[in-house]
């Protein structure tokens, strides 16, 4: 039986939203804005809760765009139901945050598109995930360590359990090892999961899914090559040429599986292979002059929107000014930048191919549990000196925060958390949670924002259409009102307001 129509192409784990980057401040209510607390100095604090948000990339708009706004400090509050994708927001975060003297900008850029939507990406890329990885090790076993080099961050509020996993997901990370993680192999088991007797014609299920389905809901920029290659190896973004042939372990995580009546664990790659990571950052721009069309077709791509989004948004991190197109006609002092990038590349890839010449081979697996050598210590191996080099961006007025897995529901239970939240974001995938306590911790005139499963393609329009009502009562039910009106087909996003009294 196939699984074409069942939401199995959706996956267990979100690694990239559903639906467009948004900057909360812009699409916070001005109620709840209005109404925030100050304290001391006088500057008021916005509190954002984000439940199941997958990726950074609201995150990332918002801290990017906080200077179009009056002066706040943002507290954001992060929630997942996976592990791996709060280990992947703080890979994101350190990517933004890389000083420009160490990382220019294209590179960032770069860097981030492939971990972010790449079943294989580049050797170089391979080997600064690897590097963070003993960072980020020291960042968890050390919360000293971390609040000195990432003061905007704070993992204290994870378990302890939820710490030593962790620890064991980056572990896995700088295992060079290639073949305990065959992406390759794991995609296609599941495009033939998926596709069933629709396998051999998965060409045309691509077109009709991207024709029929992506473009009707708007996402008419996506490329069919690009979607098509996509669907068919994982390779979303190929903005450099290169050889992708190392597999994301950024993309791996672990799934209780049935078999012969009992619950096995099984790390693979379970995320989605039917919508695309193109959705997060490719299809809005407001750089209108990217979406011209020529007889009714596209200039540009998904890819070169997605491009341009991320360096602007890691422009406007540094330079806290709007990023603008270089023209055509370049000028002397962009000239000498790219030359210096050249430079910054040409070192970093000398490094990373001494890196790959004293890896030391001592690491084995053994049925999937990897085996460390002392000599991969984090003072020792190939990310040491990285993991004490390391400086961050400064974010004065940013306050991250990672919960533990799943906790909403316990949330009003703790005095700290009670009226503190001004914007509570929940993607469709963790609606469940959406329970009546949510009121208690909402703050006064509070905003609830609610991913819509546009682009779920899976879904047919009857389906969405219960979602959307769905949304409405439990939301309702929390106390909450809708703000304006909600069309499922249109839009990525319903809002609500907390309604004054009972």
């Amino acid at each position: 039986m196939t699984a074409c129509g069942s939401g199995e192409g959706f996956g267990a784990v979100a690694w990239w939203g559903f639906s467009p980057a948004m900057d909360f401040q812009e699409k916070g209510l001005t109620a709840s804005l209005e109404a925030l607390s100050s304290k001391e100095d006088s500057v008021p604090e916005l509190n954002i809760l984000m439940v199941g948000a997958g990726d950074s990339r609201h995150l990332l708009t918002t801290i990017s765009r906080n200077h179009h706004w009056p002066r706040r400090k943002i507290n954001f509050y992060i929630v997942e139901n996976n592990l791996e994708l709060l280990g992947r927001h703080l890979l994101f975060l350190t990517i933004a945050l890389e000083p420009p003297e160490q990382m220019g900008l294209r590179e960032k850029c770069e860097l981030l598109l492939e971990l972010f939507g790449n079943s294989l990406i580049r050797s170089q890329t391979a080997t600064y995930l690897q590097d963070k990885a003993n960072l980020f090790i020291h960042y968890i076993t050390d919360l000293d360590f971390l609040h000195k080099k990432l003061p905007m961050i704070d993992m204290s509020g994870l378990k302890f359990k939820e710490r030593d996993q962790l620890e064991a997901i980056f572990k896995f990370w700088r295992n060079p090892d290639q073949k305990i993680f065959q992406i390759n192999r794991l995609w296609d088991m599941r495009n033939r999961q998926y596709l069933g007797n629709r396998y051999d014609s998965r060409i045309g299920v691509y077109d009709w899914d991207l024709h029929m389905k992506l473009y009707e809901r708007g996402a008419r920029i996506i490329n069919n090559r690009q979607y098509y290659q996509w669907r068919d190896k994982g390779l979303a973004f190929e903005v450099r040429e290169g050889l992708y042939d190392v597999p994301n372990k950024s993309l791996a995580s672990g799934l209780l599986m049935n078999y012969k009546g009992e619950k096995v664990p099984a790390r693979g790659y379970w995320g989605d292979i039917v919508t695309s990571p193109y959705i997060a950052f490719g299809i809005e721009t407001e750089e209108q002059s990217l979406l011209k069309t020529a007889n009714g077709v596209h200039v540009k791509t998904a890819q070169d929107i997605s491009q341009y989004n991320i360096t602007a948004l890691l422009h406007e991190l540094v330079a806290k000014e709007k990023y603008a197109l270089p023209t055509e006609k370049a000028t002397l002092h962009e000239i000498t930048e790219e030359e210096e990038g050249g430079m910054e590349n040409d070192s970093s890839n000398i490094k990373n191919e001494s890196t790959h010449t004293h890896q030391h081979p001592e690491i084995v697996t053994e049925e999937g549990t990897m085996k460390q050598s002392n000599d991969l210590d984090d003072t020792n191996s190939s990310g040491g000196h990285c993991a004490a080099e390391y400086d961050s961006l400064p974010l004065p007025d940013v306050k991250i925060h990672f919960l533990p897995m799943n906790c909403v529901t316990e949330l009003h239970k703790k005095s700290n958390y009670c009226e503190r939240f001004n914007v509570i974001y929940f993607s469709c995938s963790m609606l469940h949670q959406l329970k009546p306590e949510l009121k208690q911790i909402a703050a006064l005139r509070a905003t609830l924002i609610v991913e819509l499963p546009k682009f779920i393609l899976d879904l047919r329009k009857e389906v969405m259409t219960k979602f959307a009502s769905r949304t409405i009562e439990m939301a309702k039910e929390a106390g909450f009102v809708p703000f304006g009106n909600i069309d499922e087909e249109k839009d990525s996003f319903a809002r609500f307001e907390l309604k004054d009294g009972p």
